[in-house]
């Protein structure tokens, strides 16, 4: 399963993608919002230059013409950008005609399995159904993962992925692996989420406790300096 951030802050990105956990980023505009940044674009490029998988960077138009405009125009800003339309008629139009054009298209707000087939005959790279949003509503989010996975198997010539959106625990996320989902998009919160588990933090105490016991140190002192030490090869 593929990785996503669904966060637009950029110190957050730069900070979880040190650890190679990421294979790309979501975006929305509300996400862009909340982050401050002040020019759309510009945020955009900087995050393509961070993160070399898909960006996504979604159309604020609802309307076919004005929407295919800016999604043409998003695409020129680096060769990761993922462009993100809603899943509505003109969305879909749209989304045929940029993925014609080769650029990757993720189809969001996807709320049932019929409209994930709709997504997928439209050539979208992504569908992004959002588990917690039907959670919210007494609906079973991963369910409906469940469905469209099961389908999108069924037909091979089905090239769109699962991009499994609005997770909101880690369950979910290991939910979705089992089911086959190709992408979970997560809040940077619940991905640090997953390393957690008290009996790694209680080993992890036992076993500092014991090597302060030793006395011994594995780095030389070095006034200090932490040197970086090669292993030569005779």
């Amino acid at each position: 399963m593929k990785f996503f951030v669904d966060t637009a802050d950029l110190a957050e990105i730069k900070d979880l993608a040190a650890t190679g956990l990421l294979d790309g980023v979501t975006t929305n505009p509300s996400l862009v919002a909340k982050s401050g940044h002040g020019n759309f674009v510009d945020l955009i490029r900087d995050i393509c230059a961070v993160v070399p998988g898909p960006v996504s960077a979604e159309v604020a138009a609802t309307e076919f013409e004005p929407m295919l405009a800016e999604g043409q125009y998003l695409a020129t800003i680096a060769k990761n950008v993922a462009v993100k339309v809603p899943l509505t008629p003109a969305g879909l139009k749209v989304c045929k005609l940029l993925s014609q054009q080769g650029t990757m298209v993720n189809v969001t707000l996807c709320f049932s399995a019929a409209q994930a087939i709709l997504a997928a005959k439209a050539g979208a790279g992504f569908v992004s159904p959002f588990v917690g949003r039907l959670d919210d509503i007494g609906e079973d989010g991963m369910q409906l993962i469940a469905d469209i996975c099961a389908i999108y198997r069924a037909y091979p010539s089905f090239k769109t992925e699962v991009l499994v959106a609005s997770v909101r625990h880690p369950q979910h996320v290991v939910q979705a692996a089992k089911l086959g989902a190709h992408v979970a998009t997560i809040p940077p919160a619940i991905i640090r989420q997953l390393f957690a588990h008290p009996l790694t933090e209680k080993g992890l105490a036992q076993f500092v406790a014991d090597w302060q016991k030793t006395g011994q140190k594995i780095l030389p002192d070095s006034g200090g300096k932490v040197q970086a030490f090669k292993t030569s090869r005779g």
